[in-house]
C-alpha cells in the first residue's frame, strides 16, 4: 500500500511537470508576444504617449479584476466541483449567475467612470481624456473574456483558455500597430492603441465563447439552471478582493507615478515592470495545472505528496526564474534602449524589480496553495494589506526616487507579503513553503501524522 500511494505521489508529481511544461510553453509565446506590442509600442510612439497607455490600461486593469467578482477564479472551484458531483445544474446555474453579475456591474462600472470623465475631466489632457473614454469600453471585455477562459479551464481546455486572453489581445494589438505606425506611417496616439486593445480583447472574447460551447459536456448544456447564490457569493468575495490588491500590487507605481502628474515615468516603469514579469512565468505556468493538484491532495490529506510538490515546484520555478533574471539584468540598458533612449533610465528600477520577483520565486506558489486549501480568506487580507503597504511606501519613495522609488515599495511589498503567507501556511497547514523544504527531509512523514491537523469540509 505504501508503495502504492508512493507511486501515485510521483505521478502527481510528473502530470504538473509535463503540463506545467507544456502551459510554461504557451506562456513563452504569450510573453514574447506581449513583448513584440511593448516594443513596437514603445519606439512608435515614445515614452510620452506610451506612458498615457500605460496609466489608463493600469487603471482599467485593476476595474476590471473587481468587475469580475472573483468569479474568474471561483469558477474554477466550483464548476469542477458540481462535474464531480454530477450537479449539472448547479455547474450551468453558477456559470450563468457569475456572467450576469460581473456584466451587470462592468456596465454600471464602465458608465460611472465615463460620466465622471466628462463631468469633471479635471486636469487630465484630451489625449488621457479620450484614451480613458475608450478603455471603460474594455472593462466589461475584459471581466467576460477573463471569466470564460476560468470556464474553459474549468472543462479540460488549459490551451483555449490561454490563448484568447494571452495571445489574441496581443497579437491584434501588434498586427494593427504595424500597420498602422509602420506601413501606413500615421501618427497612433494614446486612444488609438487602446482602441487596438479593445479590438484585441473582442477577438479573444469570441474566441474564448467558442471554446466554452465547443467544450461544455452535454449534461451541462441540457441541464436546468439552479441557483445557490450565497454559497457562490461568500466563496466568490474573497478571490474578487484577492484578483483586485494582486492587480493594485502590481501596478500601483504606474497609478501613482501617472497621478502625480508625470506620465512618460509611468509609461517608462511600466515597462520595465513588464519585463521584469517574465520571472514569474516559470512559476505562473506550473501554477496551470498546480491547483487542482492541491485541491485533490489536500483533500485526501496526503501531506507527504503535497510537501514534496510544493518544494519541487518552488524549486524548478526558482532555477529557471533566477536563468532569466540574470540574463535581463545583464543586458538591461541594451535591451531598454531598444524601446528608445528614454527609457535606459529605467534600468535600475529593473534590475530592482527582477531581485524582488527572484525572491518571491524561492517561496514557492504560496497564493495559490492558500486558495486551493480553503484559506482564500486569509489570503484576501494578508493580500489587501501589502497592497496597502505598497501603496504608501511607494507615495514616499517615489516623493524622494522616482520610478527607482516606486521599483524598491514593489519589491519590499512583494517580499513582505511572500513572508506572511509563508508564515500562515506554516502556521495553518504545517506544510514547510518553498524551498524549506529542502532542508528538512523528514518533515513530509511527521506532517502526515499530525494530530492537529485536519481537512477542512469543502465549501461546495
Amino acid at each position: 500500500m505504501e508503495m502504492h500511494d508512493r507511486s501515485a505521489g510521483h505521478a502527481r508529481i510528473r502530470r504538473v511537470v509535463i503540463g506545467g511544461a507544456a502551459a510554461f510553453s504557451v506562456y513563452v509565446a504569450s510573453a514574447g508576444v506581449t513583448a513584440c506590442a511593448q516594443l513596437l509600442i514603445a519606439r512608435i510612439v515614445g515614452a510620452h504617449t506610451y506612458g498615457v497607455y500605460a496609466y489608463v490600461i493600469a487603471w482599467i486593469t485593476i476595474l476590471a479584476y473587481f468587475c469580475a467578482l472573483g468569479f474568474d477564479i471561483a469558477l474554477l472551484r466550483f464548476v469542477s466541483a458540481y462535474q464531480t458531483m454530477g450537479a449539472s445544474g448547479l455547474a450551468r446555474g453558477v456559470i450563468q449567475y457569475a456572467e450576469r453579475r460581473s456584466l451587470g456591474i462592468s456596465l454600471l462600472v464602465a458608465f460611472i467612470g465615463a460620466g465622471i470623465i466628462e463631468i469633471w475631466p479635471g486636469p487630465f489632457s484630451t489625449e488621457l481624456t479620450n484614451t480613458f473614454l475608450v478603455g471603460f469600453i474594455l472593462i466589461p471585455i475584459l471581466a467576460l473574456l477573463w471569466i470564460r477562459c476560468s470556464i474553459v479551464r474549468a472543462f479540460g481546455g488549459v490551451v483555449p483558455a490561454l490563448i484568447p486572453d494571452r495571445v489574441m489581445r496581443d497579437g491584434i494589438l501588434v498586427i494593427i500597430v504595424v500597420v498602422s505606425g509602420l506601413f501606413l506611417g500615421s501618427r497612433i496616439e494614446a486612444q488609438g492603441i487602446m482602441m487596438a486593445t479593445v479590438a484585441g480583447a473582442v477577438v479573444g472574447l469570441v474566441l474564448a465563447s467558442q471554446a466554452v460551447r465547443r467544450l461544455c459536456p452535454d449534461a451541462i448544456r441540457a441541464a436546468e439552471p439552479q441557483y445557490e447564490p450565497v454559497t457562490w457569493r461568500q466563496t466568490a468575495v474573497p478571490f474578487m478582493i484577492i484578483a483586485g490588491a494582486e492587480a493594485l500590487l502590481n501596478r500601483a507605481g504606474v497609478v501613482l507615478l501617472g497621478w502625480f502628474g508625470d506620465t512618460r515615468e509611468a509609461g517608462i516603469y511600466s515597462l520595465v515592470f513588464n519585463i521584469a514579469f517574465l520571472v514569474a512565468l516559470p512559476r505562473t505556468a506550473i501554477n496551470t495545472l498546480f491547483a487542482p493538484t492541491i485541491s485533490s491532495l489536500f483533500t485526501r490529506n496526503d501531506r507527504a505528496t503535497l510537501q514534496a510538490l510544493v518544494t519541487k515546484a518552488a524549486l524548478w520555478t526558482l532555477c529557471t526564474s533566477v536563468g532569466i533574471a540574470l540574463g535581463l539584468a545583464i543586458v538591461a540598458e541594451p535591451l531598454l534602449a531598444w524601446f528608445g533612449r528614454d527609457f535606459v533610465v529605467g534600468a535600475p528600477a529593473l534590475r530592482i524589480l527582477l531581485l524582488g520577483q527572484v525572491i518571491a520565486a524561492a517561496f514557492g506558489s504560496l497564493l495559490l496553495i492558500m486558495t486551493m486549501t480553503e484559506h482564500e480568506r486569509g489570503a484576501a487580507v494578508l493580500l489587501t494589506l501589502s497592497a496597502v503597504i505598497n501603496i504608501l511606501a511607494s507615495v514616499a519613495f517615489i516623493y524622494w526616487l522616482g520610478l527607482t522609488g516606486a521599483a524598491i515599495a514593489s519589491s519590499a511589498a512583494l517580499i513582505i507579503w511572500h513572508i506572511a503567507m509563508a508564515f500562515f501556511i506554516f502556521r495553518h497547514l504545517r506544510l514547510l513553503p518553498g524551498l524549506l523544504g529542502l532542508f528538512v527531509p523528514n518533515r513530509q512523514e511527521k506532517a502526515t501524522s499530525r494530530p492537529d491537523v485536519r481537512v477542512k469540509a469543502s465549501s461546495v
